[in-house]
């Protein structure tokens, strides 16, 4: 392999190198200005999707609709469930499997009273259409055993259609008492 310093003509030098006729190294050089052009045109779209302002926006209105949960638990809001909830929602806390409905008239008749609830370290996780936040929640109130305060750490999936976010699966699990 022969070293080449571009010091005269470069279609000259590349015709020499690899033994071109003078149309195929223009060729060559073409292709490789076209390909450099092409790339460079590309970048603008591969700007991280934390950066674009959909999805921002995304990013705002499930944190806004994880803090509605938990102002919803205080409130036994089944309104504001109804709306969140996806139909066919499925949910899991430890080694229970409870659907839409079980969770529904768990958040609002079950025999736990929520006095406080509050979200902590929330991420959020885009692929749209879906988003995936992560987090903990900090619930305290009192049951049947007295009074409680619960730490989940939660992992929520939303999904967006038709312009609106709703929550189709959520897994917690209950951090042991320290």
């Amino acid at each position: 392999m022969r070293l080449i310093f571009f010091t005269g003509e470069p279609i000259a030098a590349i015709r020499s190198a690899f033994n071109y006729s003078r149309g195929t190294a223009m060729a060559h050089i073409l292709c490789t200005v076209l390909f450099c052009a092409v790339s460079a045109a590309a970048v603008p779209a591969q700007v991280p999707l934390a950066h674009r302002p959909a999805a921002e926006a995304a990013r705002r209105t499930l944190l806004e609709h994880e803090d509605a949960w938990a102002t919803a638990l205080i409130a036994r809001d089944g309104a504001t469930f109804r709306q969140l909830l996806a139909p066919g929602f499925i949910y899991t806390e430890d080694d229970r499997l409870m659907s839409r409905t079980d969770v529904l008239n768990d958040v609002v008749s079950g025999p736990d009273t929520v006095t406080a609830a509050r979200n902590d370290g929330m991420e959020v996780h885009l692929f749209p259409p879906a988003g995936v936040v992560t987090g903990w929640l900090i619930v305290r109130g009192h049951g049947k055993g007295g009074p409680f305060e619960h730490s989940y750490r939660f992992t929520d999936t939303w999904l967006e259609r038709n312009g609106r976010w709703q929550i189709v699966a959520a897994q917690d699990y209950l951090k042991p008492r320290e």
